[in-house]
């Protein structure tokens, strides 16, 4: 499947237009709790685990992204975007992750 942040696809004809399609993922706040119980995982100012948290996050709202594209009928999501939000208040320190697209047919 073709994902791209861009509203076309270069040389392409658009045939069918489905809609929006989105996908979330949340990251927890036991998360926190491990990541910073091992500080000495620090690599540059960086915390390596904790983007290896969020890279998961974001691989798991744009898989659920695709898969609802695919049940759709479409072969490419166009004009795709990514947020992070964080939750607070009860949830914590909760990180919610989304991704969200039109899902199109292109020939």
């Amino acid at each position: 499947m073709l994902i791209l942040n861009t509203p076309h696809i270069e040389g392409k004809k658009i045939s069918e237009y489905f809609g929006l399609v989105t996908g979330e993922a949340l990251l927890g706040a036991n998360v926190y709790k491990d990541l910073f119980s091992g500080v000495r995982d620090v690599v540059g100012g960086r915390t390596s685990a904790y983007e290896e948290e969020l890279k998961k996050a974001r691989e798991l709202a744009l898989s659920s992204m695709q898969e609802k594209a695919e049940k759709l009928g479409a072969n490419a999501i166009l004009g795709v975007q990514i947020a992070y939000h964080n939750l607070g208040g009860t949830m914590g320190n909760t990180i919610l992750v989304t991704m969200y697209g039109t899902a199109v047919h292109y020939e």
